[in-house]
């Protein structure tokens, strides 16, 4: 099982989700159960019926940033960039930031790309696999340039032909998004409402928000046969010290934590130590969680359904094992369920036995 063949399935085109559900927590959940092999398909309501004072949210506060810009070739062909920033760019006028270019042919070193009267950007390097290094020019913090310049960096499975409207702008970012530096939603938070964190509340459940900033370590394909050869990009991330504390008071009360999303789960078990204390403070991650990897800190998980042969299904995979993973993956597709960033969840409740 550590060959990326081993994650695949079958998932017919229109299982893709285009376009947001009308209302966030309308959404389909599928509550699998990894201890004892089965799943049972709910609403992401039904939420508020299975989480307790024993159970411990951990949400990712990262926000998108509109991140896809677009310039004009010698040609008038349009060129696009997707800006990679890491957290100390977003308030520099000039930073060296690196993008990922298409078409790559079209761009080469020493290149000036316009985007706007007050903002630019000199191609420092040419592009390896699409991706180049560019020195921006502006009169402002890159986050303001991007924010009136840039589009919402959907991925490339939404199809839109007049690319992301306004809308995206809102409903590709979780309620709680509060740290730009994301060029990718951290989806699973996406079907939360302020009504139903709320009702969470409520009820007991106890939160705790961290940071990672979603880039290409979270959505880069695996270009590699066996899992082992695959490197990740290093994504950067901060906890708290107030939300170390809340981790780790939960886990010494046997409360069971509970990650909203994949980049919950990288982050926390990277910053954990050799017991399971998470430690505060930023840091960088690279870890590449597959089966066979021992989690120290998450206990269950909320997620939404993965691209067949990524990282993100051999994760899931390592916290509920890999042929429960495919079954349901397979299940949900026939079932009707809506895949991938605007689509539907899944509530992994705990670990499998693997």
């Amino acid at each position: 099982m550590d060959r990326i063949a081993d994650y695949d399935y079958a998932l017919p085109p229109g299982s893709i989700a285009q376009k947001p559900l009308p209302q966030r927590d309308q959404s389909r959940l599928l509550v699998l159960d990894p201890v004892g092999g089965q799943w049972a398909d709910q609403a992401f309501g039904d939420l508020v019926r299975r989480l307790g004072p024993e159970h411990l949210l951990v949400l990712n506060d990262t926000r998108v940033v509109p991140a896809r810009l677009e310039a004009v070739s010698d040609n008038g062909r349009p060129i696009e960039f997707l800006v990679l920033p890491r957290p100390d760019q977003m308030n520099d006028p000039e930073p060296e930031v690196d993008c990922l270019v298409r078409p790559a042919k079209k761009v080469r070193q020493g290149r000036t790309f316009v985007f706007s009267a007050d903002f630019e950007a000199r191609v420092l390097t040419d592009p390896v696999k699409g991706r180049t290094r560019a020195a921006f020019r502006g009169q402002r913090p890159l986050a303001e340039a991007l924010a009136d310049h840039g589009q919402t960096p959907l991925p490339p499975y939404i199809r839109r032909p007049t690319g992301p409207d306004e809308a995206d702008r809102e409903r590709y970012q979780t309620v709680y998004a509060r740290a730009p530096g994301s060029v990718a939603a951290p989806t699973a938070g996406l079907h939360f409402t302020p009504e139903l964190l709320e009702a969470l509340e409520d009820g007991g459940v106890g939160r705790a928000d961290i940071t990672l900033h979603v880039g290409l370590g979270t959505f880069a394909p695996v270009r590699t046969e066996a899992l082992a050869e695959h490197r990740m990009e290093a994504e950067f991330f901060d906890i708290t010290p107030r939300a170390a504390a809340s981790i780790n008071a939960a886990r010494e009360a046997g409360k069971r934590v509970v990650a909203v999303g994949t980049t919950v789960v990288r982050a926390l078990e990277s910053a954990a130590d050799e017991t399971g204390r998470v430690r505060a403070g930023p840091g960088r991650t690279e870890l590449f969680i597959r089966p066979g990897f021992d989690f120290r800190v998450v206990d269950a998980l909320i997620t939404n359904f993965h691209l067949p042969r990524s990282t993100l299904l051999a994760l899931v995979s390592a916290l509920a094992g890999r042929e429960l993973i495919l079954a349901a993956c397979e299940h949900a597709a026939t079932a009707g369920y809506r895949f991938y960033s605007y689509g539907d969840a899944m509530f992994i409740t705990g670990r499998a036995h693997v």
